[in-house]
């Protein structure tokens, strides 16, 4: 059976068509006597009057044809033109938060579909679909620097907080590892000189010592009180500050000149007290800590 291409009303091409699908459009008055069919392997079109096989197919008068595409397969929204728009539109929606999948993504969706309408003789729209998704993923790539000033300083605070939450841990497992020692030599504090080895085996893991914010390469970011140096615990005031932030490394020891000059975490340094307690104390409040038993 052959195939056909069919000139419509609008004087668009249309087709290739069956010869069924053909006659059943004469039926449906969607094409007539006059409307210019060209068959398949044939050179120019001509009216499907004059082919043979159409010629006894039309009785009374000849009605004007309806567009073919538009009457034969109304025109579709492109699915790729809506989809390019919606990943446009998240990528700018979600601040660029998945600019590297939805832009890109969007991007080549919304010109693929402008150039498959482009070739679908009116089968396909959305063009303007496409060309809005084409043109709001290009604009997320162009907003990415503004994205990253907004999101960058909230990432760092939350950063910080998690290292100062980090840090507070920590002491408060040294501050118990220092009460363990002393429970288990008469009440007294372990030797200020060796704290770290004294009470290493009560810690767990040498992690605990390292201070988040500190450098990576000290095995030890926290200092011990000097002043606690074997001392009772019952006779220490227990506000008194036992393990600080320092830079002094491994069993560091001594007295606000061994704490960190700048704080790691925002605006506040962490202490561990004689009580176990641990406190995030402002720079302002430095003044205020007790260093004398």
């Amino acid at each position: 059976m052959a195939n056909y291409k069919v000139i419509g009303s609008d004087q668009k091409e249309y087709g290739p068509v069956t010869e069924q699908q053909l006659r059943q459009w004469i039926v449906d008055g969607r094409v007539n006597a006059q409307t210019r069919v060209q068959a398949e392997g044939a050179t120019g079109f001509k009216t499907l009057a004059e082919l043979p096989e159409f010629a006894g197919a039309f009785q009374g008068p000849t009605p004007p044809p309806l567009p073919v595409g538009a009457a034969a397969n109304p025109a579709k929204t492109s699915g790729m033109a809506i989809t390019s728009l919606v990943l446009g539109i998240l990528g700018i929606v979600t601040c660029g938060i998945t600019v590297l999948l939805s832009a890109p993504v969007g991007l080549i969706l919304g010109i693929v579909a402008m150039n498959k309408i482009g070739k679908s003789s009116g089968q396909l729209r959305g063009k303007g679909l496409a060309l809005a998704g084409v043109i709001m993923s290009s604009l997320t790539f162009l907003l990415i620097p503004i994205f990253a000033a907004m999101l960058l300083p909230a990432l760092a605070t939350a950063k910080q907080k998690a290292q100062e939450i980090n840090c507070i841990s920590n002491e408060k497992q040294l501050a118990l590892a220092v009460r363990i020692y002393s429970g288990d030599n008469t009440n007294h504090f372990p030797p200020a000189v060796t704290w770290c080895d004294a009470i290493k085996t009560s810690v767990g893991s040498e992690t605990v010592f390292k201070c988040p914010a500190a450098n990576s390469a000290s095995r030890c970011g926290y200092a011990f009180n000097a002043k606690l140096d074997d001392m009772d615990e019952s006779s220490v005031d227990p506000q008194t500050v036992m393990i600080f932030e320092s830079d002094g490394d491994w069993n560091a020891h001594g007295g606000p000149e061994q704490m960190i000059g700048k704080p790691r975490h925002a605006h506040v340094f962490v202490v561990a007290l004689a009580d176990g307690s641990v406190q995030d104390v402002p720079e302002s409040r430095l003044g205020t800590l007790r260093w004398d038993p």
